[in-house]
């Protein structure tokens, strides 16, 4: 049975579960309804960091331009241009067994696709949530809702998988950023055009 966190909350992923190694991390979202006469377009992101809370380079960003980390550890799934349908909306594969000994956090991301210019922020997002699957068992092992009200952000670090002692663990952050992809991208050190 999954864990239901908190935010602010850490949990054990390999310790009790040394042969964890395949998870899929999967976040999903509805849309208020509302009609701003744009569709929302959310987007997952995961930023593999190193010891200092940045990105190595900017290949080390993983998002719809950048599926696959070169390591193979972390795989993006697809962009879903429109968050309809049950379940998760956007899917990101972790192989642990593959992340560089570079790197020790991997956290996830949402953010709004032209958030600016359709006028969208998190206030119009509701039921949004990460959850993380053992993809050998296909057993839920960590379901985090953001019920937090977000009323003008535009990019949300939903949480994040880091190595502590050889261990891997969760942190749930849920913490809000106005000005979407380039803010979370200039915090993790990532230089946007």
């Amino acid at each position: 049975m999954a864990i239901n966190l908190s935010k602010g909350q850490k949990v054990d992923l390999t310790k009790g579960n040394p042969s964890l190694k395949q998870l899929m991390v999967g976040l999903g979202w509805d849309v208020n309804a509302f009609d701003g006469g744009y569709d929302f377009d959310l987007d997952a992101s995961a930023f593999v960091l190193g010891a200092n809370g940045l990105c190595p380079t900017d290949k080390d960003f993983i998002f719809y331009g950048n599926l696959k980390h070169s390591s193979g550890a972390v795989e993006h799934m697809g962009d879903n241009l429109t968050g309809s349908g049950d379940g998760d909306d956007e899917q990101i594969m972790v192989d642990l067994s593959k992340i560089p000994a570079n790197i020790e956090r991997v956290a996830f991301t949402v953010t709004i696709y032209d958030a600016e210019l359709r006028r969208q922020n998190f206030g119009q997002v509701s039921n949004a949530y990460i959850r993380i699957v053992d993809m050998v068992t296909g057993q839920e092992i960590i379901h985090y809702d953001l019920g937090e009200d977000f009323s003008i952000e535009t990019a949300i670090v939903v949480g994040e998988i880091y190595k502590r002692d050889g261990n891997w663990k969760f942190n749930a952050i849920g913490s809000g950023f106005q000005g979407g992809l380039a803010a979370l991208c200039g915090h993790y050190g990532i230089e946007v055009a």
